[in-house]
C-alpha cells in the first residue's frame, strides 16, 4: 500500500530557513575550484550542514542516498583527514537557497564532490528537510593550506524568530508580534530599528506565514529594551520587500563587542496580520469572515499537498478550475500566491508536477510576478495551449505558515519506524501546566482521521488509519483521553476534529483498542476520466437468464429479488470507466492478498468490497438507483509514455494502480452498470465516486466524485455536462444543478 516529541512552551515563535526550488539548474560541471563550507547550528568546527558555492550562489545536498565516502570526500576537500561521520534530515539546521545535488554517490577517492555521480546540478526532489551534513575527524591534513575552511564567525543569517512581550500574546499562538531575533551562537541576538522599514517587517512577516504587516507601538518596546540587557547582531537592514527570507536583503554585522551597539535606536519590532486560518479573537474572525463574502469565491486554491499551505496551484477561469505551466516559475510568483491564501511568502516554487498532476485546462504559462502584487491574475502571464504544456509541468508551493505548536500536542510510539505508531495526544495543557498524555479510543477511527494525525505530526499523508494497535510495543501511556473523533480530513489537528471532549467514551479500553496510523510522504489520487462516461453512455434491456451473476453480486436494485427469473429482463443504464492515478504513489487495495475473496460465479478476487458507487439521484441528492463496483480487478490497462505496468490480475497477480497508469472498466463487462429498471422518465443527476468509503489514503478526496446530467424519457437517455465534482466554480455548479427541467424533474 500505496518519534516522541517534548513539551515546549509555546512562547516563542521559531522559523528554520526553507529553500525555493525553480526549474532544474545548469548542468554545466563546475570547475575545479568549487567552495564548500559547513554551516548550521548546533556545532563544533569540524561539523556541520554541507554548502556548496556554486554558479555564483550558496546551496545544499539533499540526503537522499548519502554515504559516508561522500562525507570522507566533503572532509577531505575541507582539509579534514577523514569523516567520522554524516547527519541526515537537517540535523544542522534547513539551509537556504538551492539544493544544487542529489543522489550522491562517491567512491571515496573524489578530489571534489562535484567528481562523484549525482543527478546533475540543481536537479532535485528533496526540501530542505533533507540537507544533509557531515562530522569530520578533528586532525587536519598536514600542510593543508586553502582559503576554503569553516567559517569562525557566521556571515549569514539562518533562524528569525519574534519574541513576544506583551504579557497576554506569550500565552496564544500564533506569536504576531514581538521584537525580531535571529540566531547567533548558541542564543539569540537583537537588529537595531535605525532606518526599519515596513518592507523589512513585510520580509520578517511573511517568514513567519503571515501575508501581512502592521503598524506597531514601539513606545511600549522602546522602554521595555531600556530595562534588558540586549545583544545587537545585524544593523542598516534593507528590503524591497519581496524577498523570501531576511538572508536575501542587505544588512550588516555587529564585529566585536556589540552590546554597545546601536545607541541610538531600539530592537526592531514587527507586527504582523494573520490570515484567515490562523486569525485569534471572535472580532478578528469576523472581521477576516466580512472580508471573504464581499470578495466572493477565491480564484486561487492549493490541492494535493499534505501539509496546510502547500500543494498544487490551481486558478478558477470562466468557471472552471485548471493549472500553471512550470516555465518562468519563481519564488516571487509563489510568494504572491501564497500571501493571497492567507499565508507568508513561499518558501519552495515548485515545478514539475511535484505535488500530483492536475486535470482539466493549464491556464497560465510564464507568470512572472513582481512579488508586490495582491493576487497572481495582477501578474503578467501567457495564455497557452494545450501543445505547449501538459500536465506533467503543473506548479505547485510550499507557503511559510505560522507556528502554531500542534505538533508538540501528539506523539507516535511503539512503531517501527518514525512514521508509524500507537497515537498519543496531550491533554489538559493550560497555562503553565503540563500536559496529560493519553492514547485515542479507535471506535470509529478512520482514514480521514489519521489523516489529520499524520498532518499534524508533520509526517505526511496517511497511509493507514488502525483500530487496533497490540501488534506494536507497549508504551507507560495506558489511559485513553480522547474518543469520539470524527474529522472531515482537512483539519489542522485532532483537537479541531469532533469529539466527546473532556467525557470520555469508549467501549473497548487499553493498548490493544488504542488508535494507530501509518504515515506516509507520498499517496495516491485516483480520479475518473469524465469525457469517456458521457461518450460511453447507453441502456440496454438485459434478459435475467444472462444476470444470474450479476445479481448474486448484488449488481442489481432490490426489486430484481421478486422478478419472474429466469423470464422478463432488467434495464441497465452502461457507461465506460476509466479511472486514473494522478497521485505519488501507487494505489493499492487496502486487505492484502490472503484476505481477497474469491468469487466464483465471475471467476476472480475481489481485493475491495466495494470500489466505486454508481447513483442515479433526483435534484435533491435523493438516490432513486444506484449500483456498486467492487475492486475484482485493480489493475494497469494502459499507462503514460515511459510509464511501465505493474499491476495485473491475472494468475493471482498484484492488484493496483501505478502512478500515471489507468484501469479501464469496460461498458460491457459485467457490474459495469445502473440498473434503472424501476426509474421513471425525468431529469437526474449521474454520480460516480470512487473510493466512497475512504478505505484507501488519498491526497485529495475532493476530486473522486464525478457528476452529469441526466435526461431519461422511459426510452432513450442522455448524458450530458460529465465533469469531475470540484473542477467548476461555485456559481457554475449551481446551473449545473437547476439546470431547465431539473427543478420539477419533467421532461421538457
Amino acid at each position: 500500500m500505496g518519534s516522541c516529541r517534548t513539551w515546549a512552551p509555546p512562547e516563542l515563535l521559531v522559523l528554520s530557513v526553507w529553500l525555493w526550488v525553480s526549474s532544474a539548474g545548469p548542468t554545466r560541471p563546475p570547475g575545479p575550484a568549487l567552495r564548500v563550507r559547513l554551516a548550521g547550528y548546533p556545532r563544533k568546527h569540524n561539523e556541520g550542514r554541507v554548502e556548496l558555492f556554486y554558479n555564483d550562489e550558496w546551496g545544499t545536498i539533499c540526503d537522499d542516498d548519502f554515504t559516508l565516502a561522500n562525507a570522507h570526500v566533503l572532509c577531505q576537500h575541507l582539509g579534514f583527514v577523514a569523516a567520522t561521520g554524516w547527519a541526515h534530515s537537517a540535523k544542522y539546521g534547513k539551509g537556504v537557497g538551492r539544493i544544487w545535488l542529489d543522489n550522491v554517490n562517491c567512491a571515496g577517492g573524489e578530489k571534489s564532490i562535484g567528481d562523484c555521480k549525482h543527478r546533475g546540478w540543481g536537479n532535485s526532489d528533496c526540501s530542505h528537510e533533507e540537507d544533509a551534513g557531515v562530522i569530520c575527524k578533528d586532525e587536519r591534513i598536514p600542510g593543508f593550506k586553502d582559503s576554503n575552511v569553516i567559517e569562525t564567525e557566521q556571515s549569514h543569517v539562518e533562524e528569525v524568530r519574534l519574541r513576544a512581550v506583551v504579557v497576554g500574546a506569550r500565552r496564544q499562538l500564533p506569536v504576531t508580534e514581538g521584537i525580531v531575533e535571529v540566531r547567533y551562537k548558541d542564543g539569540w541576538a537583537q537588529i537595531c530599528d535605525e532606518g526599519w522599514s515596513s518592507h523589512n517587517s513585510r520580509v520578517v512577516c511573511g517568514m513567519l506565514g503571515f501575508p501581512a504587516e502592521k503598524k506597531v507601538n514601539r513606545n511600549f518596546y522602546k522602554l521595555f529594551a531600556e530595562r534588558q540587557q540586549l545583544i545587537y547582531r545585524l544593523h542598516s537592514v534593507s528590503c524591497a520587500g519581496t524577498e523570501g527570507h531576511l538572508s536575501m536583503c542587505a544588512f550588516e554585522f555587529y564585529r566585536g563587542n556589540a552590546s554597545a551597539a546601536c545607541g541610538s535606536g531600539s530592537p526592531a519590532v514587527v507586527s504582523c496580520v494573520p490570515g484567515p486560518q490562523f486569525a485569534t479573537g471572535s472580532s478578528h474572525k469576523k472581521k477576516q469572515r466580512q472580508q471573504q463574502q464581499q470578495q466572493g469565491q477565491p480564484r486561487i486554491r492549493l490541492k494535493g499537498g499534505a501539509k496546510v499551505g502547500e500543494g498544487r496551484v490551481e486558478v478558477l477561469k470562466g468557471s472552471e478550475w485548471g493549472t500553471i505551466c512550470d516555465d518562468r516559475w519563481n519564488l516571487l510568483s509563489a510568494s504572491v500566491v501564497c500571501r493571497e491564501l492567507g499565508f507568508g511568502s513561499a518558501k519552495e516554487a515548485l515545478t514539475g508536477a511535484r505535488m500530483g498532476q492536475g486535470t482539466g485546462p493549464i491556464h497560465m504559462n510564464e507568470v512572472q510576478c513582481l512579488g508586490t502584487e495582491k493576487s497572481l491574475w495582477s501578474c503578467p502571464f501567457k495564455n497557452i495551449t494545450q501543445e505547449d504544456c501538459k500536465h506533467t509541468e503543473d506548479v505547485a508551493v510550499r507557503c511559510n505558515v505560522p507556528y502554531m505548536g500542534y505538533e508538540t500536542l501528539i506523539r507516535l510510539s511503539g512503531g517501527r519506524s518514525r512514521f508509524e505508531g500507537r497515537v498519543e495526544v496531550a491533554v489538559g495543557a493550560g497555562a503553565g501546566e503540563q500536559p496529560r498524555w493519553g492514547l485515542v479510543c479507535s471506535e470509529g477511527w478512520g482514514t480521514l482521521e489519521a489523516m489529520v494525525a499524520c498532518r499534524q505530526l508533520g509526517l505526511g499523508f496517511a497511509n493507514h488509519g488502525l483500530q487496533e494497535t497490540w501488534y506494536w510495543d507497549a508504551s507507560n501511556v495506558t489511559e485513553m483521553v480522547l474518543s469520539g473523533v470524527k474529522c472531515a480530513g482537512h483539519e489542522m489537528s485532532l483537537s479541531h476534529c469532533q469529539h466527546h471532549g473532556s467525557s470520555v467514551n469508549c467501549r473497548n479500553t487499553g493498548t490493544r483498542f488504542a488508535a494507530g496510523v501509518i504515515c506516509s510522504e507520498t499517496a495516491s489520487d485516483l480520479l475518473l476520466h469524465a469525457p469517456l462516461v458521457q461518450e460511453t453512455a447507453y441502456i440496454e434491456d438485459r434478459p435475467l437468464h444472462m444476470l444470474y451473476c450479476a445479481a448474486e453480486e448484488s449488481c442489481l436494485s432490490s426489486s430484481a429479488r421478486l422478478a419472474n427469473w429466469p423470464y422478463g429482463h432488467r434495464r441497465l443504464l452502461r457507461f465506460s470507466s476509466q479511472i486514473h492515478n494522478n497521485g505519488r504513489a501507487d494505489f493499492r487495495p487496502k486487505a492484502g492478498r490472503h484476505s481477497w475473496v474469491w468469487h466464483e460465479c465471475h471467476r476472480h478476487y475481489h481485493s475491495m468490497d466495494i470500489f466505486t458507487h454508481y447513483d442515479i439521484l433526483t435534484p435533491n441528492g435523493t438516490k432513486v438507483a444506484e449500483g456498486h463496483k467492487a475492486s475484482f480487478c485493480l489493475e494497469d490497462t494502459e499507462c503514460e509514455e515511459d510509464v511501465a505496468k505493474r499491476y495485473e490480475c491475472a494468475n493471482f497477480g498484484e492488484q493496483g494502480i501505478t502512478v500515471g497508469c489507468w484501469d479501464l472498466y469496460r461498458h460491457d463487462i459485467d457490474c459495469q452498470w445502473i440498473d434503472i429498471t424501476d426509474v421513471k422518465p425525468g431529469n437526474y443527476i449521474l454520480q460516480v465516486v470512487i473510493n466512497p468509503n475512504f478505505e484507501v489514503a488519498e491526497s485529495d478526496f475532493t476530486n473522486n466524485a464525478m457528476k452529469c446530467n441526466c435526461k431519461y424519457d422511459g426510452h432513450r437517455i442522455w448524458v450530458h455536462s460529465c465533469h469531475i465534482g470540484d473542477a467548476l466554480s461555485e456559481e457554475a455548479n449551481k446551473r449545473f444543478e437547476q439546470y431547465p427541467g431539473q427543478l420539477n424533474n419533467q421532461i421538457s
